[in-house]
């Protein structure tokens, strides 16, 4: 299924490129995708068009500085000369309020894969109450002193090459730990599936694995404790319907011991509707991962659960 694809103009100007999959009748949901860092939305064509196939309208942007958002080569990888973050956010909330016009009345999930579900796990805090449920890939929980860490290195790195500078160190202390743990690897991306075929397209794909720059590096790094924090916690619905899947051996998750916690602190939150799927031996990408058929069924099923007991 060839997704439609189309752009849709944020509240600063910036042109967003997004695609969608419908299905062939009146859709009884809709899905949000926010992809993860370093690649874009057109990688979820496959889990896309299972959705659609079941009556679910799915629609995935490029953030800024990915994709077919980013004007030109040297954007990719660089949110905004500031505040990139929150820019970012706003744009999933635009985007979502546009998706609530183009399907009036349809109850709105979001999917955050990676980077996707940090920003995810700010957008359900800020708009929780917009949405039908939650599914997070990838994703991590509360950060340890080593993002701390992290953060003052991508700060010396981007007072060193400017905010657009791309760090090789910043790099390697990221996607290049996260392949350490598959040496001897075939290529630098491992980490990413155990099937080859996948990491290949990736790799080929001109629009994956750029390295970021200096500013995204910075912003990301400064938000991830407050994404943890107690007072951003407290803002998530209670009773949101919440899915945590991912690898046993997804090492941005330190093999799902990140996800331990954090659905530890979201029952010491009071959420009372979360749930997790741990897949053995599987890496970061489940949805490319050689077992993606058993995790797009697992997803599917957990939606049309929600659907049905909304009623």
């Amino acid at each position: 299924m060839q997704p439609l694809e189309y752009q849709f103009r944020a509240s600063d100007g910036t042109e967003l490129h997004l695609r969608r999959w419908l299905p062939d009748g009146e859709p009884r949901a809709v899905l949000q995708i926010a992809h993860g860092m370093a690649e874009h939305g057109g990688r979820y064509g496959r889990f896309a068009a299972a959705l659609a196939a079941a009556g679910i309208a799915v629609h995935a942007g490029d953030h800024r500085g990915h994709g077919r958002t980013a004007a030109r080569a040297e954007d990719l990888g660089f949110f905004a000369e500031r505040d990139g973050w929150r820019r970012v956010l706003d744009d999933l909330w635009q985007i979502n309020r546009n998706l609530a016009v183009q399907h009036p009345g349809l109850p709105i999930f979001f999917f955050g894969h990676s980077m996707g579900s940090f920003l995810g796990q700010q957008f359900m805090a800020e708009h929780g109450a917009a949405l039908a449920g939650v599914i997070l890939c990838g994703s991590n929980g509360p950060p340890g002193p080593l993002v701390t860490l992290g953060r003052l290195v991508a700060q010396i790195e981007r007072f060193r090459l400017g905010p657009r500078g791309r760090s090789a160190l910043l790099n390697q202390l990221s996607f290049g730990e996260f392949n350490r743990a598959f040496r001897p690897a075939r290529t630098e991306f491992d980490w990413l599936s155990r099937d080859p075929a996948e990491v290949d397209a990736y790799i080929a794909d001109p629009l994956c694995g750029f390295v970021c720059c200096t500013e995204l590096w910075c912003e990301l790094l400064a938000n991830l404790p407050r994404i943890a924090a107690p007072e951003m916690l407290a803002r998530l619905p209670r009773d949101l319907p919440l899915l945590v899947i991912a690898g046993t051996a997804d090492p941005v998750s330190a093999g799902t011991r990140g996800l331990t916690r954090l659905l530890a602190a979201w029952q010491a939150a009071g959420l009372t509707h979360f749930a997790h799927i741990f897949y053995k031996d599987a890496r970061h990408e489940l949805l490319n991962e050689t077992n993606r058929d058993e995790v797009t069924g697992d997803i599917l099923r957990w939606l049309l659960d929600r659907l049905a007991s909304r009623g």
